[in-house]
């Protein structure tokens, strides 16, 4: 499927050659080190027959690349995939940088995702029916992750709120729950007691709105990978990576703030807003500079990554959103 549409370039606009590969991308964090907690072991343990689908060719291939959409651009270079590729953070694979070769034991098909809550019908579907439903294009994005490190990457798939419209939420719909999947036989960071499997995490309804919000579904020009999230995952810019959650199975509309994945483990680190902040430091670390991930250059960090024109009116109204962190 292409789409292709029209933009005036905003404020924000950077050009290609100047942004950040694959392998950079994915990650999320050394916090299990800083709680004291041991590290999960390396080794992949038996997929119980779930072999031979990982390891099947990804069926929506054809569809990629797609048409880039000019209006997301970048003025750093996009990171090299092969770094994208070899340095992430999933968890359920590991709590260390280079679980790519543990990821690719994830089966992507069958994969469905259900849309429920405060809905008007909740609905199963396949994710590639739910492809064929939605406009793709490709996107240049920032990425910042809490660990203080950034790179940028040519993100392919949808607005989130398409697929917000396609659910039909109904008026108690305050807030927008995503799960990933739950899978011991495939993924051995799920074996580890301290973490509050599935991974949680939650938006607005205004948040989930903002044409910023982005429903990830390749990378590169091809499917997204494994490691960074296949088959589907989230992209929010101007929010810290932990945010972006990978590999979705399931999006709830519901009227009470839930509780996220990182807020269960420690709250006091790791709050539901998670606006990138220079002004707001870790408790163990500043925000003030990153880690170009390819470049290793430190460079000064912007107030919501960038992209303030975007999203800053979302919380003019909020001076105290709450958290010990990231207003």
């Amino acid at each position: 499927m292409k789409h292709k549409r029209n933009f005036i370039k905003p404020s924000w606009h950077m050009p290609e050659h100047l942004a950040t590969s694959e392998s950079a991308f994915l990650n999320r964090r050394s916090l299990i080190k800083g709680l004291g907690l041991s590290g999960i072991a390396l080794a992949t343990p038996p997929l119980l027959g779930g072999n031979a689908r990982a390891q099947e060719a990804d069926p929506s291939a054809s569809l990629y690349p797609v048409d880039r959409n000019e209006a997301f651009t970048l003025e750093r270079k996009i990171t090299p995939e092969k770094l994208n590729l070899t340095y992430n953070n999933f968890y359920e694979f590991g709590s260390h940088k280079q679980i790519h070769e543990a990821a690719q034991a994830l089966p992507i098909r069958p994969w469905e995702i259900a849309i429920d809550g405060e809905v008007e019908k909740p609905l199963t579907i396949g994710i590639d029916d739910l492809l064929k439903k939605m406009p793709l294009e490709e996107r240049l994005y920032r990425h910042r992750c809490v660990e203080a490190w950034s790179m940028r990457l040519p993100w392919s798939g949808f607005e989130l709120s398409h697929l917000v419209q396609m659910a039909k939420p109904t008026s108690k719909a305050k807030y927008v729950r995503f799960e990933t999947f739950q899978d011991t036989s495939v993924a051995p960071g799920q074996k580890q007691f301290w973490y509050p499997w599935p991974y949680v995490e939650a938006i607005t309804m205004e948040e989930a709105m903002n044409e910023l919000t982005f429903m990830v579904t390749g990378a590169y020009g091809k499917p997204v990978s494994k490691q960074m999230g296949a088959p589907v995952r989230l992209a929010l810019p101007w929010k810290y990576g932990f945010k972006s959650i990978k590999s979705i199975t399931r999006i709830s509309f519901v009227e009470k703030q839930p509780v996220s994945f990182w807020e269960k483990l420690a709250e006091n680190e790791y709050g539901f807003w998670a606006n990138v902040n220079p002004e707001v430091a870790h408790p163990r670390w500043s925000q003030a500079t990153e880690r170009d991930l390819e470049s290793g250059d430190r460079i000064p960090t912007e107030l919501y990554n960038g992209y303030g024109e975007q999203v800053a009116s979302l919380y003019t109204d909020k001076q105290d959103l709450g958290d010990r962190l990231y207003r």
